[in-house]
């Protein structure tokens, strides 16, 4: 195929993406970093020969017709991906996702032990919020791991698309693709309850009726896992209150107060050596934030967190001090990724005033920032044969 130096050197590279699009060069995404492979723009009849090349001969005119095409693709000794194909100003382009197969526990991704011990749950609600690209899919990955590396039973995930693909261990994994393996996430669910899983992992909550099963299955004795877009915890659950009409929010609420076990909130932060890694906000539905919930005082749960003494539990603001507090990113990263950063402040402020060994100098503001260096191009000489015969 054209591209397959391409998916090489993604796969070689660890990149996340790759870009094609009329008028530029083939792009790639790497540690968060968008940057061109090379010099080589792309016109609209090489764009069509590659996108016509991986759909081939079947899909070509369900796109030609919709305008549009999802699919999955696996290389043999490359690895797989995931590719959406796509009209804009009359042209072709084109997304190629990275599916990793190889996924990293959670010390190595630098995630809080209490990630591992929430996939212990025997059942409840664990949900992993944050923008896109925030890895949340990365951390239910290593979480999914971890559970079937460690205990017997079957783990059945409903996908949009696959993100990780997972071999069987102590645990039987089914992945089910929406679109290949199910026309779609509602039948996916329904059919779910009668598949037996001990966890049921749904790619993401996007409209009531998937919440709706998200909480009948943590309701009945499974663990549900799920990803959600929201910005921290707190903005998490008014979106969920907000799925439902008003008059049935109270049960909603209810609901969810009993069957909530944690929210996973992250955003992904670049240390010192270019690198990103997580800052992870943790809400325990302890029994404080359970009642906050059932009552619908989700305005007072950001200072529940800040206040509770449960193991585990942590605010942005306190996941970015440890990070900077260990020399892992800068005050100015720190600063730029805290929710409140008069928060994050007061923190850095008691820190030097009650612990002697502090290294107060690391937050001078009077020194000079330490500059986080993001990944640099370094492809070599990639040339796609795309020369269009006339």
């Amino acid at each position: 195929m054209i591209v397959t130096p391409l998916l090489q050197l993604a796969t070689d590279k660890q990149a996340s993406d790759l870009f094609f699009s009329v008028g530029a060069p083939v792009n790639i995404k790497i540690e968060g970093v968008v940057m061109p492979v090379n010099a080589q723009k792309l016109d609209g009849e090489m764009l069509k020969r590659i996108t016509y090349e991986l759909m081939g001969p079947v899909r070509i005119p369900r796109f030609e017709a919709d305008m549009e095409m999802n699919f999955s693709l696996r290389v043999e000794s490359i690895g797989n991906f995931r590719i959406n194909v796509f009209r804009q100003r009359g042209s072709i382009s084109c997304v190629i996702r990275c599916i990793r197969t190889h996924v990293l526990p959670a010390e190595q991704l630098n995630l809080p032990d209490i990630v591992n011990k929430l996939i212990m749950e025997k059942r409840g609600l664990v949900l992993v919020v944050g923008s896109t690209g925030s890895g949340k899919s990365t951390t239910l990955a290593s979480m999914i791991q971890h559970r079937n590396t460690s205990h017997a039973g079957h783990i059945l995930t409903i996908e949009d698309p696959l993100e990780y693909l997972f071999r069987h261990d102590k645990c039987i994994v089914n992945q089910r693709e929406v679109g290949t393996d199910t026309l779609t996430y509602e039948e996916a669910l329904t059919s779910g309850m009668r598949e037996a899983p001990d966890v049921l992992m749904i790619g993401e909550v996007r409209d009531r009726d998937t919440l709706r099963h998200a909480l009948v299955f943590a309701q009945t004795g499974h663990l549900c896992l799920t990803t959600l877009h929201a910005n921290n915890s707190y903005h998490a659950m008014n979106r969920i209150v907000n799925f439902f009409p008003i008059d049935s929010r109270r049960s909603v609420l209810a609901d969810l107060s009993m069957c909530l076990r944690a929210v996973i909130s992250q955003r992904l932060v670049r240390n010192v050596h270019g690198k990103q890694v997580p800052a992870v906000e943790i809400l325990l539905n302890t029994s404080l934030i359970a009642d906050l919930i059932k009552n619908d005082e989700i305005d007072k749960i950001r200072d529940a967190i800040e206040r509770s003494v449960s193991a585990g539990s942590q605010t942005f603001e306190q996941a970015l001090y440890k990070l900077f507090k260990s020399g892992e990113i800068t005050k100015e990263e720190a600063m730029l990724n805290a929710d409140s950063a008069s928060n994050l402040s007061t923190l850095v402020d008691f820190s030097e005033r009650t612990n002697p060994n502090f290294k107060a100098s690391a937050f001078d503001p009077n020194q000079p920032a330490q500059k986080s260096s993001a990944p640099q191009a370094n492809f070599g000489d990639i040339k796609l044969n795309l020369d269009v015969k006339k």
